[in-house]
């Protein structure tokens, strides 16, 4: 048995064959100090393992960005090993630090940057699949006549060359079976088969059909060709998963189209899943390659990180356009405020699936963002400064109703399941988008409040919630504050908090009570002269006395700053 080690290397690829390939933009050459027809026999992750020799690889370093001088070290380290090449993550609007640029020149290996809206996983994908096409363009020993890189190169041209190897009729699908290609369709061609051109996708009946029958499993699991012999229901039919490695990519269906299939069908089916693969892999790369800069401008937009205009064009938006931002989260969420949402639990997380889907077909423009255990919609309105105008009172409040109603929708009617959901105020352009959302996640925050305090409110705006949004902009502007002082009220809060709190939530129920000693007892549910002991422990034993207007304010900030 031939061991591994022993197998010849691979053919190397000249490096400009290899970007050729990547008509996305992924990745982005910054120097070549070797030219760029070095050849680049494989892929490695510069974290596979120091003794792994990378001779003649291009290595992924998934460590320090092209910007942090500290990548200098990698890059040496894998032109030591004998890569040819390296490629480093790249940061958005910041150029590779001096350090690495100069490492990869004196060590003569490439140094490529993958786009910040890639990963890694994908940039692995693209360079193996440019690998594998090149070399499938070179061997065209397998008596088909034509290639991956040397015959077509579109799947609809594979399709037309598929049709005529097979004799029959082709579509080729992705794995929701979504029709990517198909040859021309025969005067002769079944039913099945025109209505699933047409419509773009093979029929939801035909799916559940080829679910209950088993076969969706068969072809996702078999390497091979499958036969479906010819019966009432439709002609002879050759199907075969495209994959690349484990993972499917896709299929090819090949169907008699009034005339028996050839001979040598399968064996020309088998070539063409080879060939597919790069093309399915390069289409999906681009499709994600896509949606992941318009996430990444969405998120921008949403969390003013970056040129507002530049991300509102990217999504295909005007940046004058009037729009709000509309925010929902579980109700048992753990935060909500601008940081990171923890992840919502399973009924949650379904229940943010739903609103997903909600706000996507709400409106063609409308733009939604999954974040973790919160949505974020984008609410394009119409309210006069999509013409260039701004909108007057009238128009104003038609547009902030219609982002209201969006909210209450999202919410759902449930009283102890759903989400919260918060409606921004429409904003003249894409430059107010950032604060409609933080006044958005605010609103979620004042209602979550709200809720464990017996709310039955699920989605608000502004005015909705009232003086609570102001005070919440107060505390969070005091927060730093308090939290740098020191003093009475200070030693009050720290000490008796790490004593479990109970001078402190008195001293809340007297504050809310407004002064009134039984009110405020009665809520705490304790005798009216316990809680005047432990106001006036408050005062005899920290010096803070209510009756100071100033330590009234401070106690009531510290009161509320702690929870």
């Amino acid at each position: 048995m031939t061991s591994r080690a022993s197998l010849p290397p691979e053919p190397s690829v000249a490096l400009r064959e290899v970007l050729a390939f990547d008509d996305g933009g992924s990745l982005r050459l910054l120097l070549a100090p070797a030219g760029r027809d070095i050849g680049v026999r494989g892929v490695a992750v510069g974290d596979e393992g120091p003794a792994r020799p990378l001779d003649g690889c291009l290595v992924l370093v998934t460590g320090p960005p092209a910007s942090a001088p500290e990548a200098a070290g990698p890059v040496r380290e894998a032109a030591r090993r004998g890569a040819t090449g390296v490629v480093l993550r790249a940061v958005e609007g910041v150029a590779a630090a001096p350090q690495v640029v100069a490492a990869a020149e004196e060590a003569g290996v490439a140094l490529l940057v993958r786009a910040e809206w890639a990963d890694w996983t994908d940039t692995a994908a693209l360079l193996r699949s440019a690998l594998a096409c090149v070399r499938a363009g070179r061997d065209d020993d397998r008596g088909t006549g034509w290639t991956a890189a040397g015959g077509p190169e579109s799947l609809s041209a594979l399709a037309a060359a598929v049709a005529e190897y097979t004799g029959g009729s082709i579509t080729i699908e992705d794995t929701r079976l979504r029709v990517l290609a198909h040859s021309a369709t025969g005067p002769d061609a079944d039913a099945l088969r025109r209505s699933t051109i047409l419509g773009g996708r093979v029929p939801e009946w035909r799916v559940a059909e080829l679910r209950r029958s088993g076969m969706l499993r068969t072809l996702w699991t078999s390497r091979d060709v499958i036969h479906r012999a010819a019966d009432a229901e439709g002609p002879e039919r050759l199907i075969i998963a495209v994959r690349s490695g484990p993972e499917v990519l896709g299929s090819i269906w090949v169907a008699g189209d009034g005339r028996p299939l050839r001979p040598d069908a399968p064996a020309a089916l088998r070539r063409a899943a080879e060939v597919a693969a790069p093309l399915l892999v390069r289409r999906r790369l681009r499709e994600s390659g896509a949606a992941r800069r318009s996430e990444l401008a969405l998120r921008g937009l949403l969390y003013g990180d970056g040129d507002a205009r530049t991300h509102a064009w990217s999504l295909g938006l005007s940046p004058d356009a009037a729009c709000a931002v509309v925010v929902a989260e579980p109700l048992a969420a753990g935060r909500s405020d601008a940081g990171p949402p923890v992840a919502a639990s399973a009924p949650d997380g379904r229940a943010l699936d739903v609103a997903a889907l909600q706000a996507a077909t709400y409106r063609p423009s409308v733009r939604v963002l999954r974040d973790g255990g919160r949505l974020l919609v984008l609410l394009p309105v119409d309210a006069g400064a999509e013409r260039g105008a701004e909108p007057g009172a009238a128009e104003r409040g038609v547009a902030e109703r219609g982002v209201v109603a969006l909210a209450r929708e999202l919410a759902g009617p449930g009283r102890d399941t759903g989400l919260l959901a918060g409606a921004g105020p429409v904003a003249a352009g894409a430059a107010g988008v950032r604060g409609s959302c933080e006044e958005a996640l605010l609103i979620v925050r004042v209602l979550r409040e709200r809720v464990g305090a017996g709310s039955p409110l699920r989605a608000a705006d502004a005015a909705a919630v009232g003086p609570s949004l102001d005070v919440a902009r107060v505390l969070d502007a005091a927060r730093p504050v308090w939290e740098a002082g020191r003093g009475p009220v200070h030693d009050l809060v720290r000490t008796d908090l790490a004593a479990g709190g109970e001078l402190v939530r008195s001293l809340a129920a007297f504050l809310d009570a407004s002064g009134d000693v039984a009110r405020a007892a009665a809520r705490l549910v304790v005798h009216p002269n316990t809680l005047r002991y432990r106001l006036r422990r408050a005062r005899e034993r920290y010096g803070v006395d209510l009756d100071d207007p100033d330590t009234r304010l401070l106690v009531t900030l510290a009161v509320r700053l702690s929870g």
